[in-house]
């Protein structure tokens, strides 16, 4: 059983690492510090669905640690 979470954590971890780089770039923290000026602008196609995938597999991520500290 625990082999089992190790394998699914370390699966979920690759997929999270490779959606975060797949994020647009330019985004980061030089537009922190006004290095960019564009508007606003929605997500839009497979942007947003790269975002959300991004969010459930940290959510999944961190339920797997968690259910891995408590068995």
């Amino acid at each position: 059983m625990k082999n089992t979470l190790y394998i699914v954590q370390i699966i979920v971890s690759i997929l999270l690492v490779a959606a975060i780089m797949l994020q647009q770039k330019g985004s980061g923290l030089g537009a922190a510090f006004g290095g960019d000026s564009a508007v606003y602008r929605t997500k839009r196609g497979a942007e947003k669905f790269l975002f959300r995938a991004t969010i459930v597999l940290a959510a999944l991520f961190l339920i797997s640690a968690l259910i891995n500290l408590f068995i």
